[in-house]
C-alpha cells in the first residue's frame, strides 16, 4: 500500500511558527476567533496538494501542533496512506472551519483529530469545547457519511499542568459521546504522560515541556495504532 505523507516546506513551518507561540501565552477570551490567521498555512497545504495530490481514501490526521510536528507519522503507520493536515496553535473550530479545504478534497476513510488543549488554554469551558467537537463530527459526517472519525485525547503536559483536570473532563465527555455514536472512536492517551504516582513524564517532551519529543511520539503512535487496525 502506497504511503503518502505530505511534506510541506518552509511556508507552512513559518506560518505555523508564529501561532504556535500562542500556546504558551496567557489565556484570552475577549477577541473574536480569527480564522484568517491560518490562511498562509492552509494555502501552503493546497499548493502542495496541487503539486503532489495525495490519493483518495487515506487516513487523515488533523489538529494542532501535536499533529503538525508528528514528523514520523508515515513511518509510524507504514501500512496506511497517511495525510498530515495539522496546523500549530489551532483549536477544534479551526479544523471544522477549514474542513472544505483540508479534509474533504482527500475523501479520507478515517479522520483523526487531536485538538482541544489550545481551546482550554484560551479560556473556553469544557462544555464549549465539547460542543465544538460535536460540530466537527457533524461537519465531517455530512460530507463523508461513511468516514470513521477518531478523537485522540488530551494528555497532561508539564507546561500546562494546571489544565490537566479540564483536559481529563473533556476526554471523558468525548469518550462517552464516541461510545454512543456509530462511526466514532476514541483513543485514550491521558495516562501516557503520567508516572504511576501521577506526576508528569517530562522525558516525553522537548524543552518547552509542551510538545512531544521522539519518545513521546513513539508512545502516542502505540496508542493510535490499534484503532487503525483493519483500515489499511
Amino acid at each position: 500500500m502506497r504511503v503518502v505523507f505530505a511534506v510541506v516546506g518552509c511556508s507552512i513551518a513559518l506560518a505555523c511558527a508564529a501561532v504556535a507561540t500562542a500556546q504558551t501565552r496567557p489565556a484570552t477570551t475577549s477577541a473574536a476567533h480569527n480564522f484568517a490567521r491560518w490562511e498562509k498555512a492552509i494555502a501552503a497545504y493546497e499548493m502542495a496538494d496541487k503539486a503532489n495530490p495525495p490519493p483518495k481514501g487515506g487516513v487523515l490526521f488533523i489538529g494542532s501542533s501535536t499533529i503538525r510536528m508528528w514528523k514520523s507519522l508515515a513511518r509510524d503507520f507504514p501500512e496506511h496512506t497517511v495525510i498530515n493536515r495539522g496546523f500549530g496553535g489551532s483549536q477544534i473550530v479551526d479544523s471544522t472551519h477549514f474542513a472544505d479545504r483540508l479534509i474533504f478534497p482527500h475523501e479520507p476513510k478515517t479522520v483523526l483529530l487531536r485538538a482541544g488543549g489550545n481551546d482550554i488554554h484560551a479560556g473556553k469551558s469544557v462544555e464549549q469545547v465539547f460542543n465544538d467537537y460535536t460540530d466537527f463530527v457533524k461537519t465531517v459526517r455530512a460530507k463523508l457519511p461513511d468516514a470513521q472519525v477518531v478523537y485522540i485525547s488530551m494528555s497532561p503536559a508539564p507546561a500546562r499542568w494546571e489544565e490537566r483536570h479540564a483536559n481529563k473532563e473533556l476526554n471523558e465527555r468525548i469518550r462517552q459521546f464516541s461510545e454512543q455514536t456509530p462511526g466514532l472512536k476514541y483513543v485514550e492517551t491521558y495516562d501516557t504522560t503520567l508516572t504511576p504516582d501521577g506526576r508528569a513524564r517530562e522525558e516525553l517532551f522537548i524543552a518547552d515541556k509542551l510538545h512531544f519529543n521522539e519518545a513521546g511520539y513513539k508512545v502516542l503512535a502505540e496508542r493510535v495504532r490499534p484503532v487503525l487496525s483493519g483500515n489499511p
